[in-house]
């Protein structure tokens, strides 16, 4: 038997942005596969009205996390769908400009655009499902925040600045909520899923030869691996 068939993550309540693409969607198979309750967010309504149906059980959120008015609507949405909440994945992303571009050829709204997404959108939604999550602690539930990171949070690549910033300030924010709300049983990680072939990374960087890249699935299944060693410590019961 595949040891993924036994897994804390069956009948866990998690939540994906960027859900119909690459890492995201790697994530809401996976997590569908090994018996969680999915409810995955995404822009496209059509693309996720399809996967919902491929993936019965999973629930689409159609809504774009870089919209200050589409956060609250998106929460309601997927608490409601859960009845409650116990992971929140934060995946979607944005490069900024495309093509890439170095700082002082980056346009101030291509700026703002990586702000919005990479960093705004999931402190909005974090705060926004606080309230879930906080009860899911209560209840002897985990209650965790996944952010998606990168290499690039870390080290400095010419033509990454808009990504990188907004990625740096995503992985300090975590470490911050983490130290803030651990005593209230909610923890916060940050996650670099490593080079990946994704639409997102072939925007990036249309030349990379995709023989070097780490497949989403992999990617999924390693990030899976290590919530369920988050879940099972002590500080995260299951």
């Amino acid at each position: 038997m595949d040891n993924r068939d036994i897994s804390r993550l069956h009948g866990l309540r998690v939540a994906i942005t960027g859900g119909t693409s690459g890492l995201g969607l790697a994530l809401v198979e996976e997590l569908c596969r090994r018996g969680a309750r999915v409810a995955f967010v995404a822009r496209d309504a059509q693309r996720v009205a399809e996967l919902a149906r491929r993936l019965p059980g999973t629930h689409g959120v159609a809504g774009d996390v870089a919209r200050k008015d589409a956060i609250h609507p998106i929460a309601m949405q997927v608490a409601a769908a859960l009845g409650g909440l116990d992971v929140l994945v934060n995946n979607a992303s944005s490069l900024g400009p495309v093509p890439l571009a170095a700082l002082a050829d980056t346009e101030c709204e291509d700026f703002e655009a990586a702000l919005a997404t990479n960093l705004l959108g999931p402190f909005r939604l974090t705060k926004a499902l606080l309230g879930a999550l906080a009860a899911a602690a209560r209840e002897g539930r985990p209650a965790l925040v996944v952010n998606i990171s990168s290499d690039a949070a870390v080290n400095a690549y010419a033509g990454w600045g808009a990504y990188s910033a907004s990625k740096a300030a995503l992985a300090h924010l975590s470490r911050i909520w983490d130290e803030e709300l651990r005593e209230h049983g909610v923890r916060f990680v940050a996650h670099d899923p490593g080079d990946m072939d994704t639409p997102l990374h072939a925007l990036a960087v249309p030349e990379a030869d995709v023989s070097t890249l780490k497949s989403a699935a992999l990617s999924a299944v390693e990030l899976l691996a290590r919530i369920e060693a988050l879940l099972a410590r002590e500080a995260l019961p299951a």
